[in-house]
C-alpha cells in the first residue's frame, strides 16, 4: 500500500482585489519582491511566460551560511498548467538546486471577501515520497513566509491614504 501524498496548504488575507493578488504571481516585477526570496537572498532573475504551457524561473542567490560571504543560487522553474485569472494559477514546480528535480504541483487559488479583500488558499502537492515528509514543515514554512511577504512587499496598509 502506498504513502498518503504529503500536502501543504497555506492561506492569508489581503487587503487587496483578487486581480491584484492573482496578478502579483504572474507579473516579473511584482513576483520578484516575494516569490521564492528569502531575507537573505536576492533575487538574481525573475523570468514569466504566463500562459498555459509557458511557465517561470526564478533565481535566488543566498549565502552559504549565516555571515558567510560566498554564496549559491537556488533556481525554482515551474509549468503553467492552468490558469484562470483572477481566481486560480496550477503549475508543476521544480528547485533544481536541492536535486528536488521531480516536479511537484501547486495549486494557487485565490477568492473574494469584498470589493477590496481576498483570500489566497495555496496547496502544494509534494507527492508521497519519504523527501517530500521531509520537506513538509520547511515547505510549510516557506508559503507562510511568502505569502506574508507578498502583503508587506506589494500591498502595505497606508494610513490617511485614499487609494
Amino acid at each position: 500500500m502506498s504513502s498518503p501524498a504529503v500536502v501543504v496548504r497555506v492561506t492569508h488575507r489581503y487587503a487587496a482585489s483578487p486581480e491584484r493578488v492573482f496578478d502579483a504571481w504572474i507579473t516579473p516585477a511584482q513576483a520578484s519582491r516575494f516569490l521564492f526570496r528569502t531575507r537573505t537572498g536576492n533575487v538574481m532573475q525573475c523570468e514569466i511566460q504566463p500562459e498555459v504551457g509557458g511557465g517561470f524561473t526564478v533565481i535566488d542567490r543566498r549565502p552559504a551560511a549565516e555571515g558567510d560571504e560566498s554564496v549559491f543560487d537556488v533556481v525554482h522553474m515551474g509549468k503553467y498548467l492552468e490558469i484562470d485569472r483572477p481566481r486560480r494559477l496550477v503549475f508543476e514546480f521544480s528547485v533544481l538546486t536541492f536535486g528536488n528535480e521531480s516536479p511537484t504541483r501547486v495549486t494557487v487559488e485565490v477568492n473574494p471577501l469584498g470589493p477590496q479583500a481576498s483570500e489566497l488558499v495555496l496547496s502544494h502537492d509534494m507527492g508521497s515520497s519519504e523527501h517530500a515528509r521531509l520537506l513538509e514543515e520547511t515547505s510549510r514554512k516557506g508559503w507562510v513566509s511568502m505569502l506574508s511577504s507578498i502583503e508587506r512587499e506589494l500591498f502595505p496598509r497606508r494610513i490617511g491614504v485614499q487609494l
